[in-house]
């Protein structure tokens, strides 16, 4: 019989992590679900069976949480971890000068330390497991950068590149990095300040500028994708492929663009 394998998620109890929990179930992994909300928590594993998942509270940017967490997993696992999904993210923004030290720094030790935090603490497990494998949850972000999410788009470029290089120094230990970049996904993160003094909605903004936002389920799909495929970069919905391909070749087209769908004048 073929061992079960297993995933690591973080940021599982809402959006993309609750939608590839469910996703990675279906097709039965055993899924490990983490957030630092219990509540979250408890709505995803109840949307999951029992005997497939087991959930932690715990804080991405507490190196301590992380190592109690991993060795929890293993437990439950036979120390296999078959993928670590780094999906943990906050995605507040405004203008920089406007935003508080508190917010940057939360942005900052949540998008990009945390997910450093994941890579070192998961990788002895990792190195145990066959053909294991990191997925870190970057951007379109990380592709070109937009006002009013100077600081996001900092964490996701370096997320970007973060995993670029980690798919080169774990290549030594059989483990691949790979990164999903979502376009904008309908999760509660759109439902957050537009910034810029404004109390609208990143969402209501996006739609009065037909800005497309794609289902949570599509994001999900592709994880799997990056969980299993050879390419590095998993972009989400065609505006993300739009974004990566005029960004390479046009990359002023592409700035241009974000500018005016970002824009409230």
């Amino acid at each position: 019989m073929a061992e079960q394998k297993s995933i690591f998620i973080t940021g599982a109890g809402s959006g993309i992590g609750r939608a590839t929990a469910q996703l990675f179930a279906e097709r039965g992994w055993f899924v490990g679900l983490f957030d630092i909300s219990a509540t979250g928590l408890e709505e995803t594993a109840a949307l999951l069976p029992e005997g497939q998942r087991l959930s932690m509270v715990f804080d991405v940017r507490d190196r301590a949480g992380w190592a109690r967490a991993v060795e929890t997993f293993g437990q439950a696992t036979g120390r296999r971890m078959h993928v670590l999904f780094n999906n943990a993210g906050v995605g507040k923004g405004g203008w920089l000068e406007e935003m508080t030290p508190e917010d940057i720094d939360l942005v900052l030790d949540v998008n990009l330390k945390g997910v450093i935090n994941g890579a070192v603490a998961a990788l002895p497990l990792l190195r145990e497991t066959p053909g294991a494998r990191i997925v870190n949850t970057a951007s379109v972000a990380g592709i070109v950068g937009a006002p009013r999410l100077a600081v996001y788009v900092a964490t996701k470029f370096g997320v970007r590149g973060l995993t670029e290089a980690l798919d080169a120094e774990y290549s030594r230990y059989g483990v691949r990095v790979t990164s999903l970049m979502p376009w904008f996904v309908d999760t509660a993160i759109l439902d957050n300040s537009g910034g810029g003094g404004s109390n609208r909605r990143l969402r209501d903004q996006l739609k009065e500028n037909k800005t497309p936002i794609y289902p949570v389920r599509m994001a999900a799909e592709r994880a799997w994708d990056a969980a299993h495929g050879s390419q590095t970069h998993y972009r989400v919905g065609k505006e993300a492929e739009r974004a990566w391909f005029f960004a390479r070749f046009m990359p002023s087209v592409v700035q241009s663009q974000v500018r005016r769908s970002m824009s409230d004048d």
